[in-house]
């Protein structure tokens, strides 16, 4: 009996420090990679949203800016980190549900090497048209396109994003044959958009709102199920006899897959809160997003099924990454 006694005291005091560091986590900053360049929508959105992670927390979080390979490069580091909780990042579906798809060889697979822990935001597309082309609605975009297949460009910020394959999924449903102009990013894609370089395009909202706001584009219709606040007057693609053509990009927070239990719900329970707090929603809203916050559960099935369904718009596009 004293033996046996003896035993579970010495696994208690072996498995004490494990439990000790659960309960302190955070007991140092943690780093928050933003797979984008700084004052981008997805490193303006990540710093809205840690800035009261971090209250909640009562630590430091680090915001760190790791771009290349349109996402890539900054997911795969922390797909590859230690995984203690103190590295996690922003990830945008292009990453956990399209590049699956896209690319023949992946330096990582969301489902198996990430931990899923919540949707952040949902951020409607918006498909807009220079304001030089004669055309006020998608009707007419369609009839003009079809007038001149192969004569129109739309651009987007990169192959297999969300703005290409919303544009694709528009092509796939209207059947019009407009032609693809890949850039480098959302900035010089909006300013040949702005000066009439190209015609058309569709891209996050935080992206195109000052300047449909102001005149300089002409918004045609939104991707998301439901109308923006921000732009009500813009009809939503269902309401335009399109609903095959439902294209909101969204992000989420990941952290490596071995990441303790203990420092995941932390983590969840601390990024709801902020997702949940009046002031974050709200100046979230202004830059187009919507917050969302569910259960890693719930994440996970979302994950799955968008992975599915834009594996579909992507075969019947052709598309592929080498």
């Amino acid at each position: 009996m004293f033996a046996l006694a003896r035993v579970l005291c010495l696994i208690g005091i072996a498995a004490w420090p494990g439990l000790l560091a659960a309960q302190e986590f955070p007991s140092r900053p943690v780093k928050f990679v933003v797979p984008y360049p700084a004052g981008g929508p997805a490193d303006i959105m990540s710093r809205i949203i840690t800035e009261k992670m971090a209250a909640v927390l009562g630590q430091t979080i680090v915001i760190e800016n790791r771009a290349g390979a349109g996402g890539l490069t900054g997911i795969a580091a922390v797909a590859k980190a230690d995984p203690d909780g103190y590295t996690v990042a922003i990830a945008p579906c292009s990453m956990l549900s399209m590049a699956p798809n896209l690319r023949e060889t992946m330096p990582f697979q969301p489902l198996k090497d990430l931990a899923l822990i919540t949707q952040l935001v949902s951020v409607p597309e918006l498909l807009v048209v220079s304001d030089k082309l004669a055309a006020s609605t998608v009707a007419e975009l369609v009839a003009v396109a079809k007038a001149q297949p192969g004569k129109l460009t739309f651009a987007s910020t990169g192959i297999g994003g969300m703005p290409h394959l919303a544009m694709e999924l528009l092509k796939l449903a209207t059947r019009i044959d407009v032609v693809h102009l890949p850039y480098t990013g959302a900035a010089p894609a909006v300013n040949d958009l702005l000066g009439g370089h190209v015609q058309l395009m569709f891209a996050d909202m935080p992206v195109l709102l000052g300047s449909v706001q102001s005149g300089k584009l002409r918004a045609l219709g939104i991707g998301s199920r439901k109308r923006a606040p921000n732009l009500p007057e813009v009809p939503t693609m269902a309401e335009l006899g399109l609903p095959q053509v439902e294209a909101d990009n969204w992000y989420g927070l990941v952290a490596p897959i071995a990441t303790p239990p203990a420092a995941l719900a932390k983590l969840h329970k601390a990024t709801l809160e902020a997702l949940h707090s009046a002031e974050v929603r709200e100046k979230l809203a202004a830059q187009g997003a919507i917050a969302v916050g569910n259960s890693s559960a719930e994440f996970e099935a979302y994950v799955k099924s968008e992975t599915e369904r834009w594996g579909k718009v992507i075969a019947a596009a052709g598309i592929k990454i080498k």
